[in-house]
């Protein structure tokens, strides 16, 4: 059973930057953040294999960066230019394959939330 221990939510205001970070108690393959905001789905947010190769969703690419450093089984997400609709449970997920979708999530964080005020 892997662990992980998410950190770095918070509250924000619209334009800042927040920086989330994940760290799991074992080595997995690919890693990715999920959310899920009140009402809606839980939605992949972003996702990057154990090489580095990543995904975004579309309404975050060019201010989402997702990162990780395989020594520490850590994953970071770097939050720029948030808006009040990236208001959400940030939910860490790992995988024991070389892909970040949410049928191959093996493990799941406890969330942290993060709230973006206008």
């Amino acid at each position: 059973q892997v662990q992980l221990v998410e950190s770095g939510g918070g509250l924000v205001q619209a334009g800042g930057s927040l920086r989330l970070s994940c760290a799991a108690s074992g080595s997995m393959n690919a890693m990715g953040w999920y959310r899920q905001a009140p009402g809606k789905q839980r939605e992949l947010v972003a996702g990057i294999t154990r090489v580095g190769n990543t995904n975004y969703a579309d309404s975050v690419k060019g201010r989402f960066t997702i990162s990780r450093d395989n020594a520490k089984n850590t994953v970071y997400l770097q939050m720029n230019s948030l808006k009040p609709e990236d208001t959400a449970v940030y939910y860490c997920a790992a995988s024991r394959k070389p892909i970040m979708v949410v049928t191959t999530v093996a493990y799941w964080g406890q969330g942290t939330q993060v709230t973006v005020s206008s």
